[in-house]
């Protein structure tokens, strides 16, 4: 601050006019550019007149000349440059001797030079008599005498220039708390709120959302940005201490200061000034609150609520607006932001990121969170966030109810009557979300009371993986419920009918080997998370349904991670608990599946022995042609090609006896390996499309994909480029179709493969930068064993080649397989 200059001083205070409204107007990233253009042609008008600038909040500019007359000739130059674009600035200019202190002015001078540049429009430049009394070779207009906010009595006031304007605004008074930290992030939702606003003018304007999501923060931003629209004022109203509903009224006509709490009598003292009354907490005063606020608004046409609540008031003209938690790079820049005031090394890392994700964006989570950084490391915090509930606490002056996460639920959950919070506590069970029907299968929901805690914000909505509503729970709500339900003696009952449920789900999506009908991933896709706690659950207290649940997703391990299914199955195995022996040959036989797929082949090669043994000891004809069918897999692998084939004839030889479509179309494919092998390259091919028609007629995706993806690599060894490439495509629609990552790397390779040979560097280096991008996400299984040979057919040493790897490393797997499937 040693800058600044001393003794008497011309301050110069600029604001954009109708900033809000202007943003809804231009939208964030036009406004973004505005706002710096602003910013360069005020600085540098202040520049070239002598000025230092003090201060910059938003869109305002607080600058200190040594002379009036560099502070007037800056600001005209500043209106000068601003009047071809869109924005308007007001500014105000104000002579005195404040005292200079290390932190900057202090002083009513510098109160009284912000209070003049208030009053301007846009364009307008304000001089108060002090300052207009040392301009006399500049055209002065005098505009009468104005009262100043916060000042008592009126002043003359001046206007620099000859322009002609309105009448000087009248202000309105902005009573809001001024929180202890500044607001951060949330500009697509201040956008969202001011356009609805704007557009829809509603009486009543309710944010609602579960406890902890700065709906209060908020609220006060939106009465902050829309405070130049209430020339009445702006106030607000803490209902939190309340526990009566008839004392709302009350205390609305005590902020506003109405003579009684009667409709009537507050709607008078507004009278047809636009007024906004900002009610923070109203949720547990509700339904009671609803009916004289409602008469409120109705009395008075130039109110304008601000609502917070954790549902909405229901009553007309109203508005909702449902604030979500932070996205992730808000997340990490208010825990950042929050954390640094008691730690200041604390920077955006990879466990900053995750514990912003665990603690589901919540803002009041993130800063409890924060404030425990003084004594551990974000790292060190990450891995003691199990207890988050009591873990993280507030600081001293904080609310009670906000003061820990617990106590913020809870005070939601006290609100709930006896069937809510009975449906809340079963909720807890899922993972990941629910389905209407699992919430009415598994919990007894009835359609009211699942809408009231979705009123309540303590459960959400989301459209799922299949297009279906589903109902879930932030993270750290759903741990609060799993309490409660443990509290309530129901928690097993309740766990038994989640994991029999999935059960019964997971065998109709057809993926175990004794399954028949098409198979249907997407079914357990959409519920991952679900089918992952009901195992979990069941191991520890019923292990032969457990069994079942893991068996019935057979071909879904193998699909989407073979290297979970490993150890899954060898969890289950090694517990060695009393199950029927068929269920314990078909685990094995599903272990064996996953360890070959995940690339270990002794491990796969001695459990399917294992599993074979058992289904012959117990005469099981069809378990024994699934496991022959695998070991002959198996002995491909190896090359052992006479065993392989004395393997598959014994299960072609069961077929025949108990006709099984599914494992006959499996079977075509893996001859075609065989004959592969065997140099019968023509016959290969033939096995290939014929094993890839039956699989589709029986609705086996995945060994589609594996057929298709075998006929692809096929005909482009066979030199026919045209069929090669249309398997290739469809081998990667297919493999993305059954969301197995490791086929969609394979049939991904194979068409950079096929674009080095037609000469298109550019896209073979591209498609293969996309695979280095998604192999380092983790293990690929069988892909590690092959990935040189087929690195080794696409790598180029040209630029052209480099720039496409450099480009392509930057693509999702989603994105590279559109770009692989769209025209070359």
């Amino acid at each position: 601050m040693s800058a600044l200059p001393g003794g008497t001083v011309t301050f110069l205070f600029t604001d954009i006019e109708g900033s809000t409204r202007l943003l809804h107007e231009l939208g964030p990233a036009r406004y973004a550019d505005a706002l710096a253009e602003h910013r360069r042609i005020v600085r540098e008008a202040a520049r070239t007149h002598g000025g230092v600038e003090v201060d910059t909040q938003g869109d305002a500019f607080f600058i200190a000349f040594p002379t009036p007359g560099g502070a007037a000739a800056a600001a005209q130059a500043a209106r000068d440059g601003l009047a071809e674009g869109t924005i308007r600035v007001r500014m105000g200019l104000h002579t005195g001797t404040p005292t200079l202190t290390g932190e900057g002015y202090v002083g009513e001078d510098v109160h009284r030079g912000a209070r003049i540049a208030a009053l301007a429009h846009g364009d307008q430049i304000l001089v108060s008599p002090a300052t207009a009394a040392l301009l006399d070779a500049e055209p002065i207009r005098e505009l009468g005498r104005h009262r100043l906010k916060d000042f008592e009595g009126a002043v003359h006031l001046y206007q620099l220039g000859e322009h002609e304007f309105p009448p000087l605004r009248t202000p309105g008074s902005v009573e809001l708390p001024t929180p202890a930290t500044r607001f951060l992030g949330r500009e697509q939702e201040l956008f969202d709120a001011v356009s609805l606003v704007y557009e829809r003018d509603p009486r009543v304007l309710t944010i609602v959302g579960p406890g902890g999501t700065g709906k209060t923060r908020f609220a006060i931003e939106v009465a902050r940005l829309l405070g130049d629209d209430a020339e009445g004022g702006t106030v607000f109203v803490p209902l939190a201490p309340l526990r009566d509903a008839e004392l709302v009224l009350p205390a609305v006509a005590e902020r506003l200061g109405a003579p009684s709490p009667d409709p009537a009598a507050i709607a008078a003292r507004v009278g047809e000034r636009r007024t906004h009354v900002v009610c923070d907490n109203l949720e547990h005063l509700l339904p009671g609150a609803a009916r004289p606020l409602a008469e409120f608004v109705a009395a008075a046409p130039a109110l304008r609520l601000f609502v917070t609540s954790r549902e909405a008031l229901r009553i007309q003209g109203e508005a909702e607006l449902d604030l979500p938690p932070l996205v992730r790079n808000e997340a990490v820049a208010l825990f950042c932001d929050r954390a640094r005031s008691v730690r200041p090394d604390v920077t955006a890392t990879d466990a900053v990121v995750q514990l912003c994700e665990r603690l589901d964006g919540l803002p009041l989570a993130l800063e409890l969170a924060a404030a425990r950084t003084k004594l551990l490391a974000p790292e060190a915090l990450l891995d003691r966030l199990a207890g988050r509930l009591d873990a993280l606490r507030g600081t001293r002056d904080a609310e009670e109810r906000h003061s820990t996460l617990r106590a913020t639920i809870a005070w939601s959950y006290d609100l709930l009557d006896e069937d809510e919070q009975r449906l809340f506590a079963r909720l807890g069970v899922f993972r990941g979300g629910c389905t209407l029907e699992a919430a009415e299968a598994i919990c007894d929901a009835d359609l009211d009371t699942l809408a009231s805690l979705l009123d309540k914000s303590l459960l959400r909505r989301r459209t799922g993986l299949l297009g279906e509503d589903r109902y879930w729970m932030l993270e750290t709500i759903g741990e609060y419920a799993l309490e409660q339900l443990a509290a309530a003696s129901e928690s097993d009952a309740v766990a038994r009918r989640h994991a029999e449920h999935f059960l019964a789900l997971g065998e109709t999506a057809n993926l175990s080997a004794e399954s028949d009908g098409p198979e249907r991933s997407e079914i357990v896709r959409a519920e991952q998370d679900n089918f992952r706690g009901a195992i979990d659950w069941a191991i520890a207290h019923d292990p032969e349904l457990a069994f079942r649940l893991t068996i019935a997703l057979e071909q879904f391990w193998v699909m989407n991670d073979p290297f979970e299914g490993v150890r899954r199955l060898k969890i289950l195995l090694e517990q060695g608990p009393a199950v029927p022996r068929v269920l314990h040959a078909r685990a094995l036989r599903t272990y064996g599946e996953s360890a070959y797929v995940a690339g270990d082949f002794d491990l796969s090669e001695q459990i399917q022995e294992e599993s074979l043994r058992e289904f012959r000891e117990l005469g099981d004809e069809r378990g024994i042609a699934h496991a022959v069918h695998r070991l002959s897999v198996n002995a491909t692998k190896a090359g052992d090609l006479v065993r392989a084939r004395e393997l598959l004839d014994e299960c072609l030889a069961i077929c025949q006896r108990r006709p099984d479509p599914k494992l006959v179309a499996d079977a075509f494919v893996k001859l075609g390996w065989i004959e592969q092998l065997d140099g019968q390259r023509e016959r290969a091919l033939e096995l290939w499309e014929e094993g890839a028609a039956r699989c589709e007629e029986v609705g086996f995706t995945w060994m589609q994909a594996s057929a298709v993806m075998s006929a692809a690599d096929m005909a482009d060894e066979l030199g026919r480029t045209e069929l090669a490439h249309q398997r290739a495509r469809e081998a990667l629609h297919l493999s993305r179709k059954c969301d197995d990552r490791q086929f969609t790397l394979f049939a991904l390779a194979l068409l950079a493969r096929l674009a080095a040979k037609a000469g298109q560097a550019d896209r073979a280096g591209r498609l293969w930068g996309a695979i280095e991008t998604e192999e380092s996400r983790g293990p690929v299984g069988q892909w590690e064993s092959q990935r040189d040979e087929l690195a080794s057919n696409v790598l180029t040493p040209s630029a052209e080649f480099e720039h496409g790897l450099s480009s392509g490393r930057s693509l999702s797997l989603e994105e590279a397989v559109e770009y692989a499937l769209g025209e070359d």
